[in-house]
């Protein structure tokens, strides 16, 4: 397997990350991934053939973009500036940013204002993506008092289980986990969901204090406490896109 150029794809002034092999392989596949754009073509390609398929591959990569939002948010930088204000459940926040000479970055939440002090040696997606981390963490702490009273209320009312602790945290793959501690996780993602939506994930993962595990008997018990979980099942898959910061 060899791999060849582009190592990126301009689309609206960013760089989106593409990776092209010549492989074994009497085909030609192409992708867009989590991370970058692939194309994948055969080995025994001459240069004339190679480049044209990479040419072809540009071209449709962005015309994925066009037709896509969603691609433009994965791999686009998100922009943070100074008086922007970030709505999350029924709380806002206004958002103060400053690029320092600085080694470090960091934020304070005070009066629903996020102050952040940020590296100004970062690079548009290192920018982005400290960005995000910092805004999880302050709004996360500022959700967590109210978060575990319901937590606690859920299971008072339909467990009366020993809980450990509960803990808010970005989490990209899932919306919560149990631990066989007793620790009860939560994304911080999933503050931007409906509360109807957030009891489904708080009763999904307290059932995991009865059942560490899918079976039927643990939607069984999911069930019995919200009849209609399915129903936030299926917001989530609709809109769980759209719950990031």
């Amino acid at each position: 397997m060899k791999r060849l150029q582009p190592t990126y794809i301009e689309i609206e002034g960013h760089e989106v990350p593409a990776k092209v092999f010549l492989e074994k392989r009497n085909n030609v596949r192409v992708s867009i991934g989590k991370t970058a754009a692939f194309l994948r073509m055969p080995n025994y390609y001459n240069k004339k053939q190679a480049m044209s398929q990479i040419g072809w591959f540009q071209r449709w990569v962005k015309a994925q973009f066009d037709a896509n939002e969603q691609l433009k948010a994965r791999f686009f930088p998100k922009t943070y500036t100074t008086g922007d204000t970030i709505q999350v459940g029924e709380r806002s926040y206004e958002l103060v940013v400053q690029k320092e000479a600085r080694s470090t970055s960091s934020a304070n939440l005070k009066n629903g204002v996020i102050q952040l002090k940020m590296n100004k040696d970062l690079s548009a997606m290192q920018l982005s993506k400290s960005i995000k981390t910092l805004l999880s963490r302050v709004i996360g702490k500022d959700y967590k008092a109210a978060i575990t009273k319901r937590v606690l209320e859920l299971n008072e009312q339909f467990f009366q289980k020993d809980i450990k602790s509960v803990n808010l945290k970005y989490n990209s793959s899932n919306w919560g986990s149990c631990s066989t501690k007793n620790n009860i996780n939560l994304s911080t993602r999933l503050l931007f969901a409906p509360p109807p939506v957030i009891d489904y994930v708080i009763i999904h993962e307290l059932t995991h204090l009865i059942e560490m595990n899918h079976s039927p008997k643990f939607w069984n018990i999911v069930k019995s406490v919200m009849p209609d979980y399915k129903q936030k099942e299926k917001w989530l898959k609709k809109n769980g896109k759209f719950c990031d910061f």
